[in-house]
């Protein structure tokens, strides 16, 4: 992939953090979310690519744009490109004025990323320095001892980040029987995900059930880290079986690795931040003016690059929605 396209998905994420940020708090997930996806999909059309979404919204019955198989780019010629979005990640924390709300994408050769259904998924996730220790079918305790030696820490200052859900009740007492510390977020595992591989976080490990979505975007996060994610698909019932044949998964109980999720040692990832959070701050309006704060990473070379811009709204071109700050 041409090296020039890191800086093109960033406008496409910059895009959708600048929609949604103005909803922030207004109680109104589905606007927020509505607004982002409008903003990526028209600077989408902008970018010189053919691309395809492989993790998107959903079906396309369900999501009137950015829907699974649905072509992304201006239709220039040049090769085939998987594409990987949450416009919204978090929209509840949008909804409520919360932190770690992101607008992220990431982009691969074709057949890079796993199509996973839309269930849910167990994860295991850590930075490079504890790749190759964990494993997904040991114990809380096998696996935390080993991330602690990994990090050359005591057990008990881990910090473990875990989805704050009911199904997590067993999971939250394996931990605090071990001694980690834990960090409970309401929304955005993805973000949990980052955290796992970047400094200065504080946190060393993710651990629980989230989205299977969620788990392919974080597995595109960490192969640009250098982390590891494990993972197994949870599905609830026989319709969530059925999602899953349906995208030719045949093992419902494969065991699957960094690897498995995103193929190739090519991979681009981008991340804005719509909320204040760890990771970034959130946008920030002052006028015909905003600021955003971003993440950009690839695989192929290990950058890694944060880059806040100004925007003058007032002269954004003009495929730009202007009317996407009208929020009633």
């Amino acid at each position: 992939m041409k090296r020039e396209l890191v800086f093109e998905i960033i406008r496409v994420t910059e895009a959708a953090a600048l929609a949604a940020a103005p909803w922030m708090g207004k109680g109104n997930e589905k606007a927020a979310d509505k607004a982002a996806v409008d903003a990526m999909r028209t600077v989408f059309d902008t970018i010189h690519i053919n691309g395809i979404v492989k993790i998107g919204e959903g079906e396309k019955d369900k999501a009137p744009r950015l829907f699974i198989g649905e072509k992304i780019g201006d239709g220039s010629e040049g090769p085939n490109l998987d594409i990987a979005v949450d416009p919204v990640e978090g929209t509840a924390l949008v909804a409520k004025g919360l932190p770690n709300a992101l607008a992220i994408l990431a982009l691969g050769k074709e057949n890079t990323f796993l199509q996973a259904p839309d269930i849910y998924m167990e994860k295991i996730a850590v930075g490079s320095r504890a790749k190759g220790r964990i494993n997904l079918d040991a114990s809380v305790e096998d696996n935390l001892r080993e991330v602690a030696d990994a990090l050359n820490k005591s057990v008990k200052d881990l910090t473990v980040i875990v989805l704050d859900r009911p199904r997590h009740n067993q999971l939250i007492a394996d931990i605090r029987q071990v001694g980690a510390r834990i960090k409970l977020i309401s929304d955005g595992d993805v973000a949990g995900g980052i955290a796992t591989g970047l400094d200065g976080t504080g946190v060393d490990v993710l651990m629980g059930i989230g989205g299977a979505t969620e788990g392919v975007l974080t597995a595109a996060a960490l192969k640009c880290l250098g982390g590891e994610i494990q993972a197994r698909l949870k599905p609830r019932n026989d319709t969530d079986i059925k999602k899953a044949k349906e995208l030719g998964i045949g093992n419902i109980d494969k065991l699957y690795f960094t690897e498995d999720l995103v193929r190739g040692d090519d991979v681009m990832f981008a991340v804005t931040a719509i909320t204040d959070g760890e990771l970034l701050k959130g946008v920030r309006y002052s006028g015909n003016f905003a600021t955003t704060h971003s993440l950009v990473m690839r695989s192929k070379t290990g950058t890694i690059r944060y880059i806040k811009t100004d925007h003058t709204i007032i002269r954004k071109p003009e495929y730009f929605p202007k009317d996407i700050f009208n929020c009633g």
